[in-house]
């Protein structure tokens, strides 16, 4: 699966589109009937979130939760990403002869190959798209979510280093298109307040928030294994918590993105800072003041509260 993933073919980068009143691109669109009829098994985990809101926290934590005692060896040799595949994800591969059918990497191809039991699954997908069957199946899904401000700093970065997705522009240029929705994946807005929606009737929605695990991780590691009826013992859960320390995970090339060749870590780390409040170095007091007013009109949901700083 890794030598698969060094083939991927990426000639320049995506142009967003409206897909069903949500802005996204090719790469996560063009296995869309095969995404939408992917049957999820009633053990599946799926770890959801808007990006860059902890889902490889969370990924490398359940990762640890589930299979550090019997398999510890996947954790060493088997990067994050192929650990925890992304579903929705269409790579374009190198074609390796004249004439040959191009192919593609999906996302569908690789959980289905995975040999795990339960199979955890990354997604970024708002609600509205995510495959029937992990309802039909009520199957576990855990959402992370945080703050808009550091979402949108957090996501600049990234942006400005991966081929995947597509050329930021410049900060405020960014952040007007933030507050606009037409981000890949959407509004951010649309995001966190439908899951919340869908958390009120689905009991087997786990809604977390990137902060709370920020300001005390051991705490929300006992919620989550709350929600999914596990008990590790004293001795497995602080060996957790030191794996998945924000250093450790930053220079764990298995947990870090550096093996994922379409990004650029001159630009930036793909784990980058980690802080609640790092908005501040970039948000000028004008671009505050007017995020503050359109953040007010557009989070519809008065029960969910958000932390900028702690």
């Amino acid at each position: 699966m890794a030598t698969v993933l060094k083939d991927v073919d990426f000639p320049s980068r995506p142009e967003l589109f409206d897909f069903h009143g949500v802005s996204m691109t090719h790469n996560f669109t063009d296995n869309w009937e095969n995404l939408q009829n992917f049957q999820a098994r009633p053990d599946d985990i799926l770890i959801a979130s808007y990006p860059r809101a902890g889902n490889t926290w969370l990924s490398c934590i359940l990762d640890l939760l589930y299979f550090d005692e019997t398999s510890p060896k996947r954790q060493t040799f088997i990067p994050i990403f192929n650990r925890v595949p992304m579903l929705e994800v269409t790579f374009p591969l190198k074609n390796k002869g004249p004439g040959e059918t191009p192919s593609a990497f999906r996302g569908t191809d690789v959980v289905e190959s995975l040999s795990t039991s339960p199979r955890l699954i990354k997604t970024h997908l708002p609600v509205q798209f995510i495959p029937k069957s992990f309802w039909d199946q009520n199957c576990r899904i855990v959402y992370a979510a945080r703050n808009s401000k550091d979402s949108v700093v957090s996501y600049f970065h990234l942006e400005r280093m991966t081929m995947v997705h597509p050329e930021p522009g410049d900060w405020s240029s960014y952040l007007q298109r933030f507050m606009e929705g037409k981000m890949l994946f959407g509004s951010w807005y649309d995001h966190v307040n439908g899951w919340w929606r869908k958390k009120q009737s689905h009991s087997n929605v786990h809604y977390m928030f990137y902060e709370d695990l920020a300001e005390d991780t051991g705490r929300e590691i006992d919620k989550l294994c709350s929600f999914l009826g596990l008990s590790p013992s004293a001795e497995e859960k602080e060996r957790i918590l030191n794996r998945v320390q924000f250093d450790k995970m930053k220079s764990d090339k298995m947990a870090n993105y550096s093996t994922f060749t379409k990004m650029d870590f001159k630009v930036s780390s793909f784990i980058r800072k980690g802080k609640v409040g790092d908005w501040k170095n970039h948000f000028t007091v004008a671009q505050n003041e007017e995020f503050e007013e359109d953040y007010k009109k557009k989070m519809k949901e008065d029960t969910l509260q958000f932390r900028t700083e702690m």
